[in-house]
Order: C-alpha cells, then sequence, then structure tokens
C-alpha cells in the first residue's frame, strides 16, 4: 500500500476508535504510520481524509452486507424476511464502531455541505439496494416509485431498528419481533401486497 492507501486505512482505524469527531490528524498519523505532511498532499485537508475514510468505511460494510445478505446458508431459516432481518441484526453487532460512526458522521453533515452531498447520493443508493433485497428484483431493473417506497420504508425500518440496538441491545428486538411487528403493521393481504413479504 502507498502513504494514501495507508492514510485512507489509518483514518478508518482511529474513527472506529474515536468517533468521528474525536479524530485528530495525530490519530490519524499513528494509526497509519505515515506523517501529517503526508494528510496535506494525498487530501488537502483532515477533513477531506475523514470525509472519505467515513464514505469508504460505509462503502465496506454496504459490501459486504450486500454479500452477506444474499449468501444462501445451511442454516438459515425458510423464511426469507426473517433471514434478511437477523443477518442485518448480526451487522449492528459485529459492526457496532461502523454504525456508531454512521450516525454520528450524519450529525456531523449538517456543518460540512460536500459530506452532506455525498451522503444524499449514498442515501439514495442505500433505497435501491433495500429495495432489491425486499423485491428480488436486480437494482438496475428497477423502478423509482418502488426504489422511493418500497426502498424508504426498508431503510426507515433498519434506522428504527439500529438505534433501538446501538441506544440499549439488552431491550432490543430480534429479527423474530421485527418480523412479526412488521406482518402485524401489514394487517391481512400483505404478502400478496409487497413481494419477500
Amino acid at each position: 500500500m502507498g502513504h494514501r492507501e495507508d492514510l485512507l486505512q489509518g483514518a478508518k482505524r482511529a474513527i472506529f476508535e474515536k468517533g468521528y469527531a474525536h479524530t485528530t490528524a495525530r490519530d490519524i498519523v499513528a494509526a497509519s504510520g505515515t506523517n501529517l505532511a503526508s494528510i496535506g498532499y494525498h487530501y488537502g485537508s483532515t477533513k477531506a481524509l475523514l470525509t472519505a475514510a467515513m464514505l469508504s468505511a460505509i462503502q465496506d460494510w454496504g459490501d459486504a452486507m450486500g454479500q452477506a445478505l444474499g449468501e444462501e446458508r445451511d442454516d438459515d431459516p425458510a423464511d426469507p424476511m426473517l433471514r434478511f432481518w437477523q443477518r442485518v441484526i448480526g451487522s449492528i453487532r459485529s459492526h457496532r464502531a461502523l454504525w456508531l460512526a454512521s450516525v454520528e458522521v450524519m450529525i456531523q453533515s449538517e456543518h460540512n455541505p460536500e459530506l452532506r452531498a455525498q451522503l444524499a447520493a449514498g442515501m439514495h443508493e442505500g433505497r435501491k439496494g433495500m429495495a432489491a433485497l425486499v423485491t428480488g428484483i436486480p437494482e438496475d431493473e428497477l423502478d423509482e416509485v418502488t426504489i422511493r417506497t418500497v426502498g424508504s420504508a426498508q431503510m426507515a425500518m433498519m434506522s428504527g431498528v439500529l438505534t433501538q440496538w446501538l441506544t440499549d441491545p439488552s431491550t432490543a428486538p430480534s429479527a423474530e419481533d421485527v418480523v412479526a411487528g412488521i406482518r402485524g403493521l401489514g394487517g391481512p393481504g400483505l404478502h400478496d401486497q409487497v413481494p419477500g413479504v
């Protein structure tokens, strides 16, 4: 790896350990084995590097999550929705530092227009990915209405479950609780209205 990639990886480690707002240039240098001048040379500023690191971490998580959700395993339940939520909650447990950092970076984006614009663009991609997972339709074949409705609703549910798991894991809903709640909210005929539910 070159200094640019070392800095990016070091910044990600520092964000996970200290949080987005509390990570300094010196933290990044210590975690990356580089020097302070490298930050300016490769990224222009510590803020730009932190933004790149956070977006890279979210992309890494998205790739890993997409792969995990697409895998079929022998121990998977037959219910695809239950399998989905088990994997989501498993990710919250195994990637807690990333999830916490993503909440923090969303708050920080209020004061960073570039970061806010990048997160907004990522939000659309997230809705698309969620809609594809729920409907089984490939992302490039989804229409905007499905992305806006199904994708947004799925993302909203994930955000709510995430908040509960980050705040108090001991009382957060299990995958079974989430599935029962979704089906309870849908009432009769939900299975006929939304594919994958």
